[in-house]
């Protein structure tokens, strides 16, 4: 085999912890998930790699509904393999309002079970986490309705 997409990895199921990990945004600072999470609902999201067609769509619906997500109390969180840089860049880039995740070694996408494409891109998938835990999940999500999934998601799971 290629490597192309990782066996081994399972999502995290509706019901699990989240993982409270220490991750670094793309202003190369530190974020405790844990206290993101103790702040309300969060949508943490993977995509394969900052600034490619779907993955800019699903960004910029995002940021289209930032304050949609906002006002039911939404966070967002952005998670690729990218590093530092190339997330900056694509903040910077699209004018993203909400952060972003840079995973270069893969250690939060492997806490959450995403799969990998070409042995290192993670697979495009969400996680709705509500009090610590994960609320929602989609394994295929869908770019350009990221933010109107995950606003039904946390309407549903209230």
């Amino acid at each position: 085999m290629f490597g192309f997409l990782s066996s081994d990895a399972s999502p995290l199921e509706v019901g699990a912890d989240a993982p409270e990990l220490t991750v670094t945004n793309s202003a190369g600072e530190s974020v405790e998930l844990s206290e993101v999470y103790a702040q309300g609902p969060a949508l943490v999201y993977f995509y394969p790699k900052a600034d490619t067609p779907g993955c800019t769509a699903q960004a910029c619906n995002l940021r289209d509904s930032f304050e949609k997500l906002g006002e039911a109390g939404i966070q967002v969180i952005g998670a690729s393999t990218d590093n530092v840089k190339s997330q900056a860049a694509f903040k910077e880039k699209y004018s993203l309002p909400f952060t972003l995740v840079a995973d270069p070694d893969g250690e939060l996408v492997d806490a959450f079970g995403v799969p990998k494409k070409l042995a290192s891109l993670a697979s495009r998938q969400s996680f709705l986490i509500v009090d610590g835990k994960i609320a929602w999940r989609d394994l295929k999500a869908t770019p350009k309705t990221q933010s109107e999934d995950a606003l039904a998601a946390l309407q549903s799971s209230q």
